[in-house]
């Protein structure tokens, strides 16, 4: 046996082997799973506007004008009017001077980190970037790559990261997740603002989560703690809210001038494919239009909250539209979500590395489309599911890997 066999078997054994599942159709509320009709609590797609007509009309049109492909990198010939247009309207939409588009934001936060640690500092061991310790992997790897000096900040505990500001040089950097991935918590970043103008360090925030989701209009985190023009770099991404694919970075003039310099993601990569940015440029426009679907998805994630309390899964804490429900073990993790799936609902199970040893769980996401019906039936389905299998929810996750 290889290796590679003997690493596929110790991952079977300890419930950690991970295969796709197909999904015909559109990422709608409900969905063709495997060939199973599902409800689907487990997308990113928040405001349902993947699938909206104007977004896919958008796309087939930057298609048959502008071609499937950018053809070449940002800097050579791949930038288009389509690019300029979203990159314009996004800078607007987050109340900052410029804008620049990535290929995902795993390029983003990889190329804005490792641009902003090389500032001011003649080496390395000069440079830090702090992270909050359960900030997205596309920000850790970021702070791994770059040429700095990492410290990693126990989660949202802005002691920790006080600390160690107090032995750092003028020009680190801070970086963080506004909403996080797994949790759905908050980060405080009135005092993250606070810290870094009194230490003199830098702020990049991303907001994959927030964006669409609060704020403003959904302008997102930032935006709803009023910390316009405090924050360094804002990072969002397309393939959320806005249903596309790719991510952007905005800022002063200044910074994303240096960014589109500097940003080795960016200046390496094949630029966006038109079709995905107009999708995004005309989501955004429906997002501005109506601005009511930033209340419908805070409603429904509220009424999802209370609907797994009446089916006795107990009071979810959070704001937000991420509802974790922890498990622990991995295997009854996956347990859960196949007994949940032959109920009608699909919500993935989410294990280590992903998350910490011990709080596999089921991460809930709520769409603005969802019914309101949907999601008693889903609350009602999970926790019969979760009797089937033998497990206790909780909402509560333990620290950080």
């Amino acid at each position: 046996m290889s290796e590679i066999d003997e690493r596929l078997d110790e991952l079977e054994r300890h419930g950690l082997h991970r295969s796709t599942r197909l999904i015909s159709g559109p990422q709608g509320p409900e969905i063709l799973l495997d060939g199973r009709p599902a409800l689907l609590l487990c997308s990113n797609n928040y405001l349902g506007l993947a699938e909206h007509p104007r977004v896919r009309e958008a796309a087939a049109e930057a298609a048959m004008r502008w071609g499937v492909g950018a053809g070449a990198s940002r800097l050579v010939s791949g930038t288009m009017s389509i690019h300029a247009t979203l990159e314009q309207r996004l800078a607007e939409f987050e109340e900052t001077e410029s804008c620049v588009l990535f290929g995902s934001g795993y390029l983003a936060n990889i190329g804005v980190i490792g641009a902003l640690t090389s500032l001011h500092a003649a080496g390395a061991n000069d440079r830090v970037v702090f992270s909050d310790a359960l900030n997205h992997a596309s920000i850790v790897d970021g702070c791994r790559l770059a040429n700095a000096r990492r410290f990693v900040y126990r989660h949202c505990d802005m002691d920790h990261l006080e600390f160690g500001l107090r032995e750092a040089p003028p020009g680190s950097v801070i970086v963080t997740d506004s909403v996080f991935s797994m949790d759905g918590d908050l980060a405080p970043l009135p005092e993250i603002a606070d810290l870094a103008e009194r230490h003199n360090a830098r702020v990049i925030v991303d907001e994959a989560h927030a964006t669409g989701a609060l704020g403003p209009g959904g302008r997102g985190a930032v935006a709803a703690a009023g910390l316009e023009g405090r924050v360094d770099v804002i990072v969002g991404t397309l393939g959320k809210t806005l249903g596309s694919y790719g991510a952007y970075a905005c800022g002063s003039r200044a910074v994303v001038r240096y960014l589109i310099n500097t940003a080795r993601t960016l200046i390496f990569s094949t630029a966006p494919p038109p079709p995905a940015t107009a999708g995004a440029l005309a989501a955004l426009d429906v997002l501005c239009e109506q601005p009511e679907l930033v209340g419908k998805l805070r409603a429904n994630s509220s009424l999802m909250r209370s609907s797994l309390d009446r089916a006795g899964i107990g009071a979810i804490d959070g704001e937000t539209q991420i509802i974790p429900l922890i498990v622990g073990d991995a295997s009854a993790a996956v347990a859960l979500c196949e007994a949940a799936l032959a109920r009608g609902v699909f919500a993935a199970a989410i294990r280590p590395p992903t998350v910490a040893a011990d709080s596999s769980r089921l991460r809930l996401t709520v769409m603005a489309t969802h019914a309101p019906e949907d999601l008693t039936r889903a609350a009602e389905a999970i926790a019969a599911a979760a009797t089937d299998v033998g497990v206790t929810l909780r909402s509560a996750a333990p620290a950080a890997a």
